[in-house]
């Protein structure tokens, strides 16, 4: 068998155009840990976890993040804000800057693949200008056996050097940090910026392209578990409304938690091979699994330690956007290898700061369309500067920022394996009930989760339903260990004309987010949309 030193001998970053590299061919987790304490690029903290700092950048940056237009994607990308074209040309040109600049360094390579499913793997060769971030693939991207490497053909190359400044106006950034796909050429080329993220999204970008188009295959920003009956169970969620939490259950086991596809075959598989959980005020009265995770192995970014190693996770003086990655096997309960099959039921979830929404409702396929085309949340008074009370926010698909098609395409794809699988959706308000933020309280996270067992258990299949009035959603009206005026909003308020005027305002806001989206929407999706307002 050949050994890895005698691999990275073999190993020729010459196809790339980076000449003469001191290659450091897939080291270890803990080598790595241990090259970058002794080059001074982290330190330990006391639960043996590697703390890190990103530099200027601690999350991602979407302005700078950008599609190579070309034969392959000049028809199919949805171009705009969010998925901003690049010419080849200047790609080319950049590209050539970037490996010459790496050229003559020490550098960090890993072969890796992402998705579980042997039918849809990708092959990932990843070249790393820091032996952190490089421990950072190893983390997140799926881990080839000894066997596997012997034969390893990489299909798409992630190059990653953060030190290195783009210059906007000789190559077309718009600042000195730039990630660009190019999926003629099958790169990720990603400079300036020091954010692991960007590594990890740039493949999920990939795949949300790939997948549909080439796979029939529908890409989603979830998370996933499956129970001992075989179903599985998938949760949608922007930041902040529960995702990571709900989808920890004991009785159940992770398939993953954050990216997934879902097959033809009615299979759900895991992108990835590890997590990248947000530690802002982490405890482990809070989230036992990620705290527990959290040991030898694992990358905290950008977050505060006194001189004895304590992580203080309450202090966002670097960042909200405190880190933490861990390969998922940190993780007790999961499913090996991650792949679930028979999904039957979904949950959207969204923090409703306003207090409008049920804490559960049943969706029509045209209502889970619209309302997976909507990806609603709210921000709260206090969350970022100038906002002061709560404000609507809207990110398709729940994940606008990674998907290069137009919304409507994944939405249309999901109502089509809602029907074929006979898949239950729900829509599951984790924020406010009795008011808005500052009137009203969070929704009990007891009530929540008996909510979500209820509707995996089958027992909201056989309750009675009356429709909200101006959202038109389907509300059980009795569930096990829930109390019956809980799941009707309107009654929590004190002030009835007060919660029907916002329910009102929020139904408004919902129809003007979607005109951008209603010339491609089918009248199934468009009558989904809230009855009033």
């Amino acid at each position: 068998m050949v050994n890895k030193n005698q691999t990275a001998n073999m190993i020729s970053l010459d196809s790339y155009g980076i000449k003469n590299a001191k290659v450091n061919y897939q080291l270890t987790s803990q080598e790595l840990h241990n090259e970058t304490i002794s080059k001074g690029l982290g330190k330990v903290a006391n639960s043996g976890a590697l703390a890190v700092d990103t530099g200027e950048f601690t999350g991602r940056s979407p302005l700078d993040r950008f599609i190579v237009k070309d034969e392959v994607t000049k028809d199919k990308v949805w171009w705009g804000d969010i998925n901003i074209p690049f010419s080849p040309e200047k790609f080319d040109a950049l590209y050539n800057k970037v490996v010459d600049f790496l050229s003559e360094k020490e550098l960090y390579v890993r072969d890796s693949f992402a998705c579980a499913d042997e039918n849809y793997k990708l092959n990932i060769r990843v070249i790393n200008e820091q032996p952190w971030m490089n421990m950072f693939a190893y983390n997140m991207f799926l881990r080839p056996s000894e066997a596997e490497l012997e034969n390893f053909d990489p299909e798409w190359l992630i190059v990653n050097a953060p030190s290195f400044m783009a210059n906007p106006e000789e190559d077309g950034t718009r600042q000195h940090n730039f990630a660009i796909l190019n999926f003629e050429r099958k790169i990720a080329l990603i400079g300036g910026t020091g954010y692991t993220g960007e590594i990890k999204k740039g493949i999920f970008s990939a795949l949300n392209f790939i997948l549909p188009v080439f796979k029939n295959t529908m890409p989603m920003h979830c998370s996933a578990n499956v129970g001992e009956n075989g179903e599985t169970a998938i949760f949608f969620g922007l930041s902040g409304t529960g995702k990571t939490t709900l989808s920890a259950d004991p009785k159940r086991k992770l398939i993953g938690d954050d990216e997934h596809g879902w097959t033809s075959e009615n299979t759900i598989f895991n992108f990835e091979g590890g997590c990248y959980a947000k530690v802002i005020d982490l405890s482990a009265e809070k989230e036992p699994d990620i705290y527990k995770a959290i040991k030898s192995g694992a990358i905290l970014e950008n977050v505060i330690m006194d001189k004895n190693g304590e992580v203080d996770f309450e202090d966002v003086s670097i960042t909200q956007n405190t880190r933490v990655s861990y390969p998922i096997y940190h993780i007790d309960n999961i499913q090996v290898p991650s792949i679930g099959k028979n999904p039957k039921n979904i949950f959207f979830l969204t923090a409703d700061a306003f207090g409008v929404l049920p804490p559960i409702s049943k969706l029509t396929p045209g209502q889970a369309a619209y309302h997976f085309i909507s990806g609603y949340t709210a921000k709260v008074a206090g969350t970022e500067a100038g906002i002061n009370e709560p404000l609507p926010n809207f990110s398709a698909c729940f994940g606008a920022p990674f998907m290069p098609l137009h919304p409507t395409k994944y939405a249309e794809m999901l109502s089509e394996k809602m029907k074929n699988a006979n898949v239950n959706v729900w829509l599951v308000n984790t924020g406010w009930t009795g008011g808005p933020y500052g009137i009203g309280s969070r929704m009990k996270l007891k009530y929540t989760r008996a909510m979500i067992t209820a509707a995996l258990e089958g027992k909201l299949d056989t309750v009675e339903y009356k429709q909200h009035v101006i959202f038109g959603l389907n509300i059980p009206q009795t569930c096990d260990e829930v109390p019956s005026e809980v799941l009707n909003p309107r009654t929590t308020w004190d002030n009835k004309e007060a919660y029907d005027a916002k329910a009102l305002e929020l139904a408004t806001s919902f129809k003007k987010n979607f005109k951008k989206y209603e010339d491609n929407a089918n009248e199934e999706i468009l009558a989904g949309a809230p009855i009033a307002g």
